[in-house]
């Protein structure tokens, strides 16, 4: 234990000393807020409204956390500074939370970030607030396996494609921040909700909303893949470890 919160304390570091990317992942979700609440003030339909639009961009930045991941722990297989750490008694499990723990507070400030910048837009600020931005919490665990999987079976310039350029596309297309999946229907609609982009948005609006009733049935299926995403990490990087020993 004193093992993976020295790695986790390091892991935190590392994190301090990248602010591009920090301010990245703030900034970019707060950026489309901004542009699109503009856009809203000149439709003369209700298209984006903060109350629907918020939790979806609050989602869809979270997108970035995978890619901040997966480029933290790519970096240090190639520097092979985990080769070192190999000789220690951690575990695979030890590093995968030795990454995730410090990652996961950062996804919450920049969830509870862009709901500040929308009730300073005019969204009406409750304690649903605070509770959006806890049910981001499976979302962002999800993120952030996915992250740790390609950032432990990829190069960090292969992990650039998937978890940037792919998976914010996915995140984009099928999470109905930006439109109403009733309106497309069909098969796109079962695809996406098949995954937990949609349900994870859904979530969040649900709690925002105040419709708790409606929150876990859509949660459950984010906690679902979180969980999955983060055990297939674990072992994927196990048989890395286990390889790289050799």
């Amino acid at each position: 234990m004193n093992a993976m919160t020295a790695f986790s304390g390091r892991n935190t570091k590392e994190m301090l000393r990248d602010p591009l990317n920090l301010a990245f992942g703030l900034g970019f979700p707060v950026i489309l807020l901004l542009l699109l609440t503009a856009i809203q003030r000149n439709i003369p339909v209700d298209l984006f409204q903060l109350e629907q639009l918020t939790p979806g961009i609050a989602i869809f930045g979270l997108s970035f956390i995978a890619l901040f991941s997966a480029t933290l722990i790519s970096k240090d297989r190639t520097t092979s500074f985990l080769m070192r750490l190999f000789a220690s008694p951690m575990r695979s499990s030890d590093y995968i939370l030795g990454y995730t723990m410090p990652l996961l507070p950062m996804a919450l400030v920049q969830v509870l970030f862009c709901y500040v910048v929308a009730g300073l837009l005019g969204m009406r600020l409750t304690l649903n607030v605070l509770l959006a931005t806890l049910v981001s919490l499976p979302a962002a665990a999800f993120f952030i396996g996915i992250g740790l999987l390609c950032g432990s079976a990829l190069t960090d310039k292969q992990v650039g494609g998937i978890c940037g350029a792919l998976l914010t596309n996915l995140s984009a297309w099928l999470s109905g921040t930006w439109f109403d999946l009733d309106l497309v229907g069909g098969v796109f609609k079962k695809i996406a909700y098949a995954l937990p982009f949609a349900h994870a948005v859904d979530a969040g609006r649900a709690a925002l909303n105040g419709d708790y009733a409606s929150i876990m049935p859509h949660l459950w299926w984010v906690i679902g893949y979180a969980v999955a995403m983060l055990i297939a990490a674990v072992l994927v990087f196990r048989a890395k470890m286990q390889r790289d020993n050799l």
